[in-house]
């Protein structure tokens, strides 16, 4: 990888690429009680009315533009250290929400934003081991599919969830954790196959469902953020993106915790602290 000052470049654009990707972000949620939520029959209509918001469509752009220097940024430095300066990104947005839009928490809510924070740290830092993973078995990520999909949808049971926009935050963060898992199916099949998989693209059910999945995630973020907070919708979102990879890489790609005692406890540490951070969230003062 060379040595440390070669990395300096590629980690500089991580720390763009996670400032752009936060602001986006705050671009969208500040279009967001302004805008239609995307529900029932009138779901395309509010679509299509996001997609006419100048403020909104800037934001998109802002985000794929971040996307574009993450990408360029893992040409060249770890993914383990660039993995925490995207969970920094969660922080970076909290305080442009705090600054740009007014938003305030509570005693609570900061500990469950810094918990989740912490927590995603941590999950970033233990990937520097690695994980020993196989191919993916399509039935087992089917199995996980269904069962990330019925963990999404149960908080919407409760009025309260519903009410707050903590329900879809948290599903559009199971949504984009499931897009991660069918992207990574997608880019193995492209490394066993090789140009006959980039030839027979439009044919792979797994790119249909990474569009379908992030698509999904998108509309019920910007859900989200039509009815709660963005310091509160966003880090939810994130935390839930981040578990369903890791809980969906064993079950369905052969993943495993890490060998060292360090790092298994450090990944472990970070779902137990996401649950109970993420929990003091979803049920806050809204």
């Amino acid at each position: 990888m060379g040595n440390a000052g070669s990395l300096w470049p590629y980690l500089l654009l991580g720390v763009a690429a996670s400032v752009l990707l936060a602001g986006g972000l705050v671009m969208m949620k500040s279009r967001g009680e302004a805008l239609p939520a995307a529900s029932g029959a009138g779901m395309l209509r509010a679509i299509a009315r996001w997609f006419r918001d100048p403020m909104w469509l800037a934001g998109i752009g802002v985000e794929t533009a971040g996307y574009a220097l993450y990408v360029m940024a893992l040409t060249g430095a770890p993914v383990s250290l660039l993995a925490v300066m995207m969970q920094g990104g969660i922080a970076l947005f909290v305080v442009f929400a705090a600054i740009f839009l007014g938003e305030r928490a509570d005693a609570r809510e900061w500990t469950g934003i810094g918990g989740i924070v912490a927590a995603m740290i941590l999950l970033a830092w233990s990937m520097e081991s690695g994980a020993a993973q196989g191919g993916v078995e399509p039935a087992a990520l089917m199995i996980v599919t269904g069962m990330a999909a019925a963990a999404g949808a149960a908080p919407a049971i409760y009025s309260r969830l519903r009410a707050s926009g903590a329900a879809a935050a948290i599903a559009s963060g199971v949504a984009f954790g499931l897009g991660s898992l069918y992207t990574k199916a997608l880019a193995d099949a492209f490394a066993a196959h090789g140009s006959a998989a980039i030839a027979g693209i439009v044919g792979n059910p797994w790119l249909y469902l990474t569009i379908a999945a992030n698509f999904a995630g998108l509309v019920m973020l910007q859900n989200a953020f039509h009815q709660a907070r963005g310091i509160i919708a966003m880090p939810l979102s994130s935390a839930c993106s981040n578990l369903v990879p890791i809980v969906g890489g064993m079950a369905a790609f052969g993943e495993r915790l890490p060998a060292e005692p360090i790092a298994a406890g450090m990944r472990v540490g970070a779902f137990v602290l996401t649950i109970g951070a993420g929990a003091l969230l979803a049920v806050g003062r809204e």
